[in-house]
């Protein structure tokens, strides 16, 4: 705990002297972003970029954070659910890191552009040193990513083991979240 409040205080000091409101702020410059973000995100999918996750075609036409439930597959962990190679995928990761005595808890999967919007409001967006995505443009939304719950070993495991079931460890001061990228 100690060291996730210095982390926060760190993000605090940082935010304040680039004069940038602290996540759940009400005013400067992550207001601003982020109803930018969320009006510019509101009616269509974010252009697939350099570098970032191209969404499923047949997951494509739904817009990200807008895939109906019956689009995505359980992955059998509460009602946690992916599209359906993605999850697929995870729980045979899971199934291995079982037989392996490591132990995979999932905190997060897909997230709905409404649920993306309010995790931005709480946390923050990553490009002003929060912990959240512009809305309409997570991997989350397109049911590609997981957010885990890791011990040190099953984190190890995971960097170990994870591509091999095509998940990659994809989002810099983010050890907890994996995107299915399948190699081919």
């Amino acid at each position: 705990m100690e060291a996730i409040a210095a982390v926060q205080a760190r993000i605090h000091e940082i935010q304040s002297a680039f004069g940038v409101a602290p996540p759940g702020g009400t005013g400067g410059a992550f207001a601003s972003a982020l109803a930018t973000a969320v009006e510019a995100t509101e009616t269509t999918a974010a252009p697939a970029r350099t570098g970032k996750l191209v969404p499923p075609p047949e997951l494509a036409r739904f817009g990200n954070g807008r895939i109906p439930a019956s689009a995505l597959t359980p992955i059998g962990e509460g009602s946690h659910r992916l599209h359906a190679p993605a999850a697929e995928a995870f729980k045979a990761l899971k199934s291995a890191a079982a037989a392996d005595g490591v132990k995979i808890g999932i905190t997060d999967s897909y997230r709905s552009h409404d649920a993306q919007v309010d995790l931005a409001k709480r946390k923050g967006l990553y490009s002003q040193g929060g912990l959240a995505a512009t809305p309409g443009t997570s991997n989350h939304g397109w049911g590609m990513s997981v957010d885990l719950d890791l011990d040190a070993t099953a984190q190890r495991w995971m960097r170990q083991n994870a591509g091999r079931f095509g998940f990659v460890e994809d989002v810099p001061r983010e050890p907890w979240h994996w995107t299915f990228r399948p190699k081919g």
